[in-house]
């Protein structure tokens, strides 16, 4: 036996254990030393187990002949985060080598540098199919925000949203998608967009919701915003206008005497234009009009109380319900000749007057208040009101009856 073979046995009754004192063979231990440990260069990626995780660093076995040594600075994109909340012992994570030896002769490396490498590659990727990130924010910087796409993704303040953003600082902790509209390998640049992602989304539901709609169909739905021709309401895939001419029966001098911003509406839809893509709505179809009421609950010769709202040089106008007014001509304003309306009544005057036209469809009505002072049929709604008053045998109103005298609080 020689003595590289020399072989100790122990021998315990029937059990041996047997220790081989030098088993390299023609191989030197500094040769074996040397092939135990992995080659790699600087700049290289590797991967090893996390044996020990410190306040400011954090020490890796990647099977080389001393532990790598992770910087706080170099463990994560996140600032101001303890190595704890990254890694664990035990875990199996990549690296990039920064140094091979530094000046104490320790082994450098950059996780951070290994994660951006990798994320990189995939963001060539989906940058080159036009496709989307997702990530969290992590950091409000000066002009917007940092976006964890596996690297620094900066997402400008004017790209947040379809609106500008006032306060960002609610965002941050936010998963979000967004679009890259600009990469530079070299400066390691990388410039997100949400609002062309949401943009594209809302393109396609536009496209979806334009070709389901129908006009004719009453929607419901919430105004968004007013402005000064009208409303938009918010359909629920799109907004669509009503304009002011469509708000009311009744004349709207501005579009927030009638509606305010959060009111839930019912719209008729008028007309869709797939090229523009606009839906034009109707708030007052949804709703009874006013002069098709009147007219079915009145009729021509019928007695009715009104209110003078407007004096112009040929008669007045008298407002007999709400939304409806009508035209007294001057020659219907008294027995008498008149050559100014204001020789007759005022504004705010409350009086008889009587129908002489009707016509809904055109929306205007005629009246008279010379041929009410002549008497005539009370409409429905004054009749129980005026019982006690005269009637001829027709059942005509004829003022009040003997001894009797109309005041103004019964009239109204």
């Amino acid at each position: 036996m020689s003595e590289a073979d020399v072989v100790a046995q122990v021998e315990d009754g029937a059990t041996a254990d047997t220790i081989v004192v030098d088993d390299l063979g023609e191989t030197g231990l500094e040769d074996a030393i040397a092939k135990s440990v992995v080659d790699f260069d600087e700049g290289d990626v590797v991967i090893g187990t996390v044996v020990k995780v410190d306040k400011d660093e954090v020490l890796l076995d990647i099977g080389y002949k001393s532990e790598g040594v992770i910087p706080l600075r170099e463990l994560s994109i996140r600032k101001d985060v303890a190595p704890s909340e990254v890694v664990s012992p035990g875990d199996k994570i990549e690296a990039l080598v920064l140094q091979k030896e530094d000046k104490e002769g320790r082994l450098v490396l950059s996780k951070k540098r290994a994660q951006f490498e990798k994320a990189w590659k995939e963001i060539e990727a989906i940058k080159a199919r036009d496709g989307v990130v997702r990530g969290e924010i992590i950091e409000l910087v000066k002009g917007g925000l940092i976006v964890d796409i596996g690297l620094r993704g900066f997402l400008p303040a004017s790209l947040v949203d379809l609106r500008r953003v006032r306060d960002l600082t609610p965002m941050i902790g936010q998963d979000i998608e967004a679009k890259i509209i600009e990469l530079d390998r070299n400066r390691n640049n990388v410039v997100l967009s949400r609002r062309a992602f949401l943009e594209e989304n809302q393109r396609e539901q536009r496209e979806e919701f334009l070709t389901s709609i129908r006009p004719g169909e009453v929607k419901k739905g919430v105004v968004s915003s007013i402005v000064h021709f009208g409303v938009f309401v918010d359909l629920g895939g799109m907004d669509g206008l009503v304009h002011v001419s469509e708000l009311s029966w009744n004349h709207v001098d501005h579009p927030s005497s009638v509606v305010s911003v959060g009111d839930e509406v019912q719209v008729l839809v008028l007309e869709v234009d797939q090229d523009t893509e606009r839906i034009s709505l109707s708030l007052k179809a949804t709703q009874r009009d006013p002069w098709q009421e009147f007219a079915a609950a009145h009729k021509v010769g019928e007695l009715v109380y009104g209110r003078v709202t407007k004096l112009v040089p040929f008669g007045c106008f008298v407002q007999v319900a709400a939304g409806i007014e009508g035209l007294v001509h001057i020659s219907e304003m008294a027995l008498h000749h008149v050559d100014l309306p204001e020789q007759v009544v005022t504004v705010g005057e409350e009086l008889w007057v009587k129908i002489i036209d009707l016509d809904p469809q055109r929306r205007r009505i005629s009246l008279s208040i010379r041929q009410a002072l002549e008497g005539g049929e009370l409409a429905p709604e004054y009749r129980d009101a005026f019982a006690e008053y005269g009637y001829d045998e027709e059942g005509n109103f004829v003022g009040p009856a003997e001894g009797e005298e109309v005041v103004e609080g019964d009239a109204e």
